[in-house]
């Protein structure tokens, strides 16, 4: 399978827009996978802790392995507390507490090893190299990586982070809006596993903040767009998170939840609705980046925009959500 071009390849200076992928699974220990991330891409295994590694020059740079859980590695504030930090001699004590809290976190990570996924985080990737990138699922089922449909405890996805095409309000606000009225259809077609639909990580959004914002008259500024979604969105977990893009639009916005250390700012956004289905032999990155490239077909297309914007605002106020989704069907099969 090949990835499908998206109507705006390049970014406003233009180069080739890029992908970032991040892939949940249990069944292989980090180092196993980082060996396996080396064999497909080449690079160097770099050891950071017991159960975080990285594999540094690769063709795309670096990708991070780790068990994910902030509790089974080192916490920075304790190991700088204690003296390990540069140009900072820690005493004996401190060292004693130090070995304790990594030896600690090592213990932890072994006893929950199975129930707290292994995550391999990319470097950015371009968009129309993901084929070459989807080596990398191949060789992880021969290995015995197991993805959410493994277990009914397996609430583990794929996020897919593209690089936006553009930064400015307008282009933001369409990718956002034809997100709100395609998600009935996406999670239609990945089949959201029930273990994800129950755990917060991937909400839909509000009624009410979908209404608002396909609105025709709404025409926000940066700062009104970003307000009233953190407003209406107080959290990172939702099935389009905007977080990451907007605290790069707006690097001094006090809102505590973009200075949160999980929220990285980067102009991309972060689709979280993808499953890990690793029990698909031809599923793969490319297999949700051209879903994803639906989103941004409809944000590139005023007039079906503005459309269906129109429909979505009709429906929610007389109709099922079974009849939008087929609608939505009926639209995207055009």
């Amino acid at each position: 399978m090949q990835p499908l071009p998206p109507p705006y390849p390049n970014t406003a200076v233009g180069r080739p827009r890029r992908v970032g992928v991040e892939i949940e699974f249990a069944g292989l220990m980090p180092d196993t996978a980082a060996r396996l991330v080396a064999d497909c891409f080449g690079g160097d295994i770099v050891r950071k802790s017991p159960h975080r590694l990285s594999v540094e020059g690769t063709p795309w740079g670096k990708f991070t392995i780790e068990l994910d859980s902030k509790y089974v590695h080192p916490d920075d504030a304790v190991m700088k507390a204690n003296g390990m930090a540069p140009g900072k001699a820690a005493s004996a004590g401190r060292e004693w507490r130090v070995e304790f809290h990594q030896r600690s976190r090592e213990w932890l990570g072994e006893m929950v090893a199975g129930l707290v996924p292994t995550e391999i985080v990319s470097p950015p990737i371009p968009w129309s190299e993901l084929g070459e990138f989807d080596r990398l699922f191949d060789a992880l089922r021969r290995h015995g990586a197991e993805g959410t449909d493994a277990s009914v405890f397996y609430g583990f996805g794929l996020h897919l982070n593209p690089e936006v095409p553009a930064t400015d309000t307008s282009s933001v606000l369409a990718h956002l809006q034809a997100y709100i009225i395609l998600a009935a259809w996406l999670r239609d077609q990945i089949r959201v596993d029930i273990t994800r639909e129950i755990l917060p990580h991937t909400n839909p959004f509000s009624k009410a903040y979908a209404l608002k914002v396909l609105d025709p008259d709404y025409q926000p500024t940066q700062a009104q767009l970003i307000s009233d979604y953190l407003r209406d969105n107080p959290t990172r977990n939702r099935e389009l998170d905007m977080c990451p893009l907007f605290a790069h639009l707006a690097p001094e916005a006090a809102h505590p939840l973009l200075q949160e250390s999980l929220v990285k700012p980067r102009p991309t956004f972060h689709f979280r609705l993808p499953n890990a289905q690793l029990d698909t032999l031809d599923w793969g990155s490319v297999t949700e980046w051209n879903r994803w490239v639906t989103v941004e077909r409809l944000a590139a297309d005023p007039h079906s925009l503005r459309t269906q914007m129109q429909a979505y605002r009709a429906h929610h106020t007389q109709s099922t959500m079974g009849q939008w989704r087929d609608k939505l069907k009926r639209w995207v099969e055009k």
